[in-house]
């Protein structure tokens, strides 16, 4: 008569713990746009998310020490004239984040060092006139 030997995971005296509220992010609207991309991007000195924005695309840039309640008027990056599809963050740069939107451009901003104090609208380059929505740093440039 043989028995089954069931082993023990190594794991069953290890519990998770909540993320207190401080270390959260709060209230903010994220895009009900359904897409197979990039909704978030995070390097070592922000977190960039798509929000909901009327009249055109939009996204927040935050500091990563700013966490809490984000309140209602916080800036955004917003120039696209359509939903704002695809964020990527720079590999090379951290203060450098592309875009890419609906309306078939891709844009590319400068974070100032502290983040954003008003709104940004003016990229540092457009590039118009692509067939794909989607976007992607060169690895080795």
């Amino acid at each position: 008569m043989s028995r089954k030997v069931v082993r023990a995971s190594k794991f069953r005296h290890v519990f998770g713990q909540g993320v207190k509220a401080d270390q959260c992010y709060d209230d903010i609207r994220i895009s009900q746009m359904t897409w197979d991309s990039n909704f978030c991007s995070v390097n070592p000195k922000f977190v960039a998310m798509i929000v909901d924005a009327s009249g055109g695309g939009a996204f927040l840039v935050l500091p990563l020490n700013k966490t809490g309640r984000i309140d209602m008027s916080q800036p955004t990056v917003c120039g696209h004239t359509g939903p704002v599809l695809d964020i990527e963050f720079c590999p090379h740069n951290d203060n450098i984040i592309a875009s890419g939107s609906e309306d078939c451009s891709v844009m590319i901003w400068e974070i100032p060092e502290g983040g954003l104090v008003t709104p940004l609208k003016d990229p540092v380059v457009k590039l118009e006139g692509h067939s794909k929505r989607q976007m992607e740093w060169h690895q080795t440039r």
